[in-house]
Formats: structure tokens, sequence, C-alpha cells
């Protein structure tokens, strides 16, 4: 099967820094894509930033020039670097894997389990 472990969320002041990561595991399956998103209470959830299996990103408009996600691939790895946060930033940060299992042809999403980031003042 697989799992993504998230962790890295905390409390932090306005303009600070965070940084979060997901570790996946797992066997038999090919990473696509990674990413993050997040949810805010009382809203949908949505896309930060996700890089592609060349390592193309892409990058939510309201988080441009302050999140930078990066992936090790041979770590199964994805972080995302939170510079400059805002109140605005607060919500739940979900990971998302991208994957294809053996012996399938479709993708697969794959969630964690989120971790709590909270930006103060």
């Amino acid at each position: 099967q697989v799992q993504l472990v998230e962790s890295g969320g905390g409390l932090v002041r306005t303009g600070g820094s965070l940084r979060l990561f997901c570790e996946v595991s797992g066997r038999d399956f090919s990473i696509l894509a990674m990413g993050w998103y997040r949810q805010a209470p009382g809203k949908q959830r949505e896309l930060v930033a996700v890089v592609g299996l060349r390592g193309s990103t892409n990058y939510a408009d309201s988080v441009k020039g302050r999140f930078t996600i990066s992936r090790d691939n041979a770590q199964s790895t994805v972080s995302l670097q939170m510079d400059s946060l805002k109140p605005e930033d607060t919500a739940v940060y979900y990971c998302n894997l991208q994957a294809r299992l053996r012996f399938q042809t479709k993708q697969t999403a794959y969630w964690g389990q989120g971790t709590q980031v909270i930006v103060s003042s």
C-alpha cells in the first residue's frame, strides 16, 4: 500500500517561515506528481503547489514568490518551504500524491493526514 506522512506544521507569526515535509512509502507504484493542498476553516481545499514528473512546478497565485516546492524522487519526499507567511496561509496542509500502481494504467490520488499551519497576527 501507499502511505503519506506529513510533518513540519506549527504556529508561526506573520513574516515567519515553516518547512513542511511529506514522506511517501510503499511499493509497486510510480510517482507521477506530488503536491501540497490546503484547506482553511469553512473553505474548500485548494492547490498550493505541485511538482510534476519532469520537475515542472506550479503554484497558486497567492503563494508565488513566497513558497517553494521541492521533490526528492530518490527518497520519495516532497517539501514545501513557506516564507513570509501571512494569516491567510492558516490552514490544514495536505500532501498529495499522483501515482500509477503496478498493473494499472489509471492514475490514483493519495492523501496524507494533514498538518496544521497557523499564522498569527
